[in-house]
């Protein structure tokens, strides 16, 4: 981990950072209601700030109930016509936004690392290729409606509730928008308050797309928003991604109703290392799986789970990699850790991590030097960890690693499953028989083998158990959204 370049590296890296001027970011943005931008009805905004530097970016309209009403009647309205509209025709305005989404990616990247505090490489390599390909995605099923197995002329369900976390801002409303749009249904979507601009340029974008009125709607705002939105009589589908906390809630709101919903919840996933795995290989998985955007991932590997007789050899591999990772401006093209969403998401890192320290668990953090200003938090792994161990079995959502031993598959799966989730699932092994053996009793909605955090539009994703329920991505995700 290293801020400066040592002497006794072979080369030096020179800053690279990627140009801010790339993206206009106004001093102030509107709620997009019916096609426009509008203040908020009792005149409410908030600021929304870059957590690498805690500068302002700008000023957002706060979304209230009064807000959310106005909202849900325009979709409604919209809905009249964009239901009826041939498939064929509905996917050419998602053609339109995808290719609009790959044109303006670079401007998009720049703006969601600014506003999320990830590394550029990430928004830029991996975010943005995703958002598009979604929007692609299920354009080409809007008019193949009768052939994705849930019957003849699945029809849409209405007006669709959507919010979504700040982890992956533009993605999640990829995930939420593109089947919505593509299966009938008109949308209303609340994206979180500390990133809520990429949701504001997309609605830019639904209007650079020719895009009818009413049919995506954003309401920056606060948890009295989402809770208006997803209570609101006239939405017939709720769809959430966050916290297992907030979803319980939401599922005991909505219980008792006709709405359909889709809960993607919190995760501790079990990442499992095999005596007879490539270890050099495994070490670059367990670092995508829990570093990859500050572990602050659902599916984050943040359970490692290690074959004792390997256990040395891994952990002096691993410790020796994450002295390479380059933590500092997220716009920077070398930087491979950026910032922690949030002033309150980094103290409670901090406060998991103290607590892991005082039951017990070996805290080992990358040297590093943190920036003075913004929210950092050096990668760091716990060993002596136990099941019973709050590093173990609490949700940190950040660059924090629990390592535990097994000595049998059985003990590695009885250890993976031993947990209130069941979201993701690594594998590492030569075996193709191991890994389809341990992969059939892993309790996980994704199980990736030999790699980790690989995602694609076609694939389903989703969990088990405090995971929440529902599919969202491939044919699967389509079934979320129609009368079926």
């Amino acid at each position: 981990m290293t801020s400066t370049p040592s002497a006794s590296t072979a080369f030096e890296y020179a800053p690279a950072p990627e140009s801010r001027s790339v993206v206009d970011i106004a001093p102030s943005y509107g709620l997009f209601i019916d096609g426009e931008f509008v203040e908020a009805a009792d005149g409410k905004v908030f600021k929304t700030v870059s957590p690498s530097t805690e500068e302002v970016l700008s000023e957002v309209a706060q979304a209230s109930s009064e807000d959310v009403d106005r909202a849900v009647k325009a979709a409604r309205k919209a809905f009249e016509k964009w239901s009826v509209l041939p498939g064929a025709e509905r996917a050419k305005y998602l053609f339109r936004i995808a290719r609009i989404i790959q044109e303006r990616s670079r401007e998009l990247a720049v703006l969601e690392t600014l506003d999320n505090g990830k590394p550029i490489k990430e928004t830029r390599d991996a975010d943005l290729p995703l958002v598009a390909a979604h929007f692609f995605y299920y354009a080409g099923w809007a008019d193949k409606l009768d052939h994705a197995g849930y019957g003849a002329n699945p029809q849409p369900l209405g007006v669709a509730g959507q919010v979504i976390p700040w982890n992956f801002p533009l993605l999640m409303l990829a995930w939420k928008i593109a089947p919505a749009l593509a299966t009938g249904n008109t949308v209303v979507l609340k994206p979180a308050e500390t990133t809520p601009l990429s949701a504001l340029f997309f609605a830019d974008i639904c209007r650079q797309a020719g895009l009818p009125k009413g049919v995506v709607n954003i309401l920056p705002g606060y948890g009295d928003a989402g809770a208006a939105l997803t209570a609101h009589p006239d939405v017939n589908k709720v769809a959430f991604t966050g916290s297992t906390a907030v979803g319980k809630a939401i599922a005991r709101q909505v219980a008792g109703t006709d709405k359909k919903v889709t809960l993607e919840l919190g995760g501790k996933g079990a990442n499992i290392v095999f005596d007879d795995a490539p270890i050099d290989q495994a070490v670059e998985g367990i670092v995508t799986g829990i570093f990859f955007n500050q572990g602050q991932v659902c599916c984050a590997g943040s359970r490692l789970l290690v074959q004792e007789s390997v256990q040395d050899e891994v952990l002096d591999a691993l410790k020796r990699r994450l002295t390479t990772l380059r933590l500092g401006d997220p716009l920077d093209k070398n930087t491979d850790i950026g910032a922690i969403n949030s002033a309150e998401q980094l103290a409670r890192i901090k406060a998991l991590t103290e607590t892991g320290e005082a039951e017990g668990a070996e805290r080992w953090s990358a040297p590093c030097e943190l920036p003075s200003s913004g929210y950092w938090f050096a990668p760091t792994l716990f060993t002596n960890v136990t099941q019973a161990h709050t590093v173990a079995r609490d949700e940190i959502f950040g660059p924090v690693l629990s390592v535990l031993t097994f000595r049998t598959p059985e003990e590695a799966v009885a250890k993976a499953n031993n947990t209130q989730y069941g979201l993701s699932a690594g594998i590492w092994t030569e075996k193709g028989s191991r890994i389809l053996a341990v992969a059939d009793r892993l309790r996980a909605g994704v199980i990736w083998a030999n790699t980790f955090n690989k995602f694609d539009p076609t694939s389903p994703f989703g969990g088990y158990k405090e995971s929440g329920y529902g599919r969202e991505g491939g044919r699967h995700g389509l079934e979320a959204y129609l009368d079926v």
